[in-house]
């Protein structure tokens, strides 16, 4: 089975707030454009992934993801990360019904394809199913089976909810690049670290990023 991939990405000016205190004003719109470019790549390499869907409204992101290949869907609903995840995994289904659809978070520089097919292979067992992010707090993908609705729950403590309305946790070892998403200056080191897509590494030369 092969994956449509719906990945949310909200105005650049507005993205990454967190990282505020390690990446200025000035830089934080161009880390999280390449955050997303490295994902976007990275995602549309995998042996898993027939399509990338991305729902934003900013448009040089759009411009920059659709030249690598992404569906570029503008955020109509314009109420937020699940509204906008719902609103993709809609169009993605108007496009290809029936298709296997999977939510992907936007800030995962380091994502490896060969762990992502891993994770969207055990993802075909289950009608709907999800991989908690490394913090174990929150999700960075939710996986749901033709047919079957999406349902997206992200947000605080987004691992408890998915959990509770029916999604199967998903084995975490060995995907560990899935689940490294970054909101903060040590989101961004343990990423590093891991090794990210060239963009990030681009952008985040220079930045002086605390142990």
């Amino acid at each position: 089975m092969q994956w449509t991939l719906v990945i949310p990405l909200k105005p650049l000016v507005r993205a990454k707030s967190r990282l505020a205190p390690t990446a200025g004003d000035g830089v934080r719109p161009g880390l999280a454009l390449a955050f997303a470019q490295d994902t976007v790549a990275a995602a549309s390499a995998s042996a898993g992934v027939r399509d990338v869907v991305v729902v934003t409204d900013d448009v040089l992101a759009g411009r920059e993801l659709a030249a690598l290949g992404a569906l570029i869907v503008p955020d109509a609903p314009a109420a937020g990360l699940n509204a906008a995840l719902a609103h993709g995994a809609a169009a993605a289904r108007a496009r290809r019904p029936g298709a296997a659809v999977a939510a992907l978070n936007a800030d995962l520089p380091a994502l490896r394809p060969v762990e992502l097919s891993r994770v969207l292979a055990e993802a075909t067992l289950f009608p709907r199913a999800f991989l908690p992010d490394a913090a174990g707090i929150g999700t960075t993908l939710l996986a749901s089976a033709p047919g079957t609705e999406l349902r997206p729950a992200f947000g605080t403590a987004s691992r408890i909810r998915h959990a509770a309305s029916g999604a199967v946790e998903l084995p975490l070892t060995g995907v560990d690049s899935v689940r490294q998403d970054v909101d903060t200056g040590e989101d961004l080191r343990v990423a590093l670290a891991l090794g990210v897509g060239p963009r990030t590494a681009g952008a985040a030369a220079g930045l002086l990023i605390p142990d």
